[in-house]
């Protein structure tokens, strides 16, 4: 009876990965159809919590956030993908849930956010675009890489899991922060404070060469530090850089 037991939960264990390897095929999000939905913003903040999802955010000329969203996925013995989006007191929620035995889920969301409006996201599983920003952004992701371009407000990074990267920024604050990841840092424009620690990932901050002085402060505890910026211990243009584990490079980039 034991036998028979462990061969029929053999068999539908194969039954159920060849369903999965053959028969549902991988998911592809930027191939399903889109959907559109906008949403009223009383304040001068938009909160965002995600799951499950990959987010893009740009700043628009818009008077409501308006959302598009692509979603793939199929399941074996559950349910999903079942997408949800709601706002509440200015703060949007974007997931995606799938129960089942075996599945395989995936979704985009695009967010257009009105000009003038700061943005605070946090993610749950799924990596963060923000691109042309001029108001502050606070982002965190449990779990996903995050990447801001050519952005002018304040930034505050924090990722679980996962990358950060800032290309052709220009905002004078930034705190950037990886638990496991690596961080790099981008400057159009000089800096007035920039604070980076990465328990697990090297760090390199690029700065803006010419006759500016940096305060910097650049310490790893496993792994090699190099400083090639100009300095000075009073410059009010302080830079700071901690990684437990991993390079630290700080350098003036032409």
């Amino acid at each position: 009876m034991a036998l028979r037991i462990r061969t029929l939960f053999a068999s539908v264990g194969a039954v159920l990965l060849g369903l999965a390897l053959t028969g549902c095929g991988s998911t592809d999000p930027g191939d399903a159809p889109a959907e559109h939905k906008s949403f009223a913003l009383s304040g001068k903040t938009l909160t965002i919590y995600s799951g499950q999802t990959s987010l893009e955010l740009v700043p628009a000329d818009v008077r409501k956030v308006e959302v598009t969203r692509r979603v793939d996925g199929w399941v074996v013995l559950g349910n999903g993908p079942d997408p949800q989006w709601k706002m509440r007191d200015d703060t949007l929620t974007l997931q995606v849930k799938c129960k089942a035995l075996i599945s395989d889920c995936a979704s985009q969301h695009q967010v257009k956010v009105p000009r003038g409006v700061a943005v605070v996201v946090n993610g749950d599983n799924g990596k963060v675009v923000a691109s042309g920003f001029d108001t502050p952004l606070t982002l965190h992701t449990d779990n996903g890489e995050m990447t801001v371009r050519d952005s002018s407000g304040p930034l505050k990074l924090e990722s679980g899991n996962g990358g950060v990267v800032a290309e052709g920024i220009s905002a004078k604050s930034v705190s950037a922060r990886s638990d496991n990841g690596r961080i790099r840092l981008g400057f159009a424009s000089v800096p007035d404070r920039v604070d980076t620690v990465s328990d697990n990932g090297g760090i390199t901050i690029d700065l803006p060469g010419g006759s500016v002085r940096y305060a910097v402060d650049a310490v790893a505890h496993n792994g090699r530090v190099s400083v090639d910026a100009p300095r000075s211990e009073v410059s009010s243009h302080t830079v700071k850089a901690r990684s437990d584990n991993g390079q630290v490079t700080v350098r003036s980039v032409n």
